[in-house]
C-alpha cells in the first residue's frame, strides 16, 4: 500500500521534512518513491527514491508526523 512519510532535507539550515509517497512493506518499513517533481539538484533528500527506510512518528510545529528515520536493508528485522 503507498502512504504519505516525510522525508528529512538536507543542507536547509534548520529541520526541515517534505511530504513524499512511500510503499508500506510491513510495520515500520518503507520503500521511499521518486516523485515527479524529485529534484536533487534543488533539494537534498536524506534517503533518495528506492532507499528501504525505517519511519518513526516524530512531534513538529505542524502536528504529528510519520518521519523516515533510517536506512533498513529488507530481510533484516527493525530494532
Amino acid at each position: 500500500m503507498v502512504e504519505r512519510i516525510f522525508m528529512p532535507l538536507l543542507d536547509e539550515g534548520v529541520e526541515v521534512y517534505r511530504p513524499v509517497q512511500a510503499y508500506h512493506v510491513s510495520g515500520d518499513v518503507y520503500i521511499v518513491l521518486r516523485s515527479a517533481d524529485y529534484d536533487p539538484s534543488d533539494e537534498t533528500w536524506e534517503f533518495p527514491p528506492g532507499s528501504v527506510v525505517v519511519c518513526q512518528k516524530r512531534t513538529t510545529a505542524d502536528g504529528e508526523i510519520l518521519a523516515a528515520v533510517r536506512r533498513q536493508e529488507l530481510g533484516k528485522q527493525s530494532a
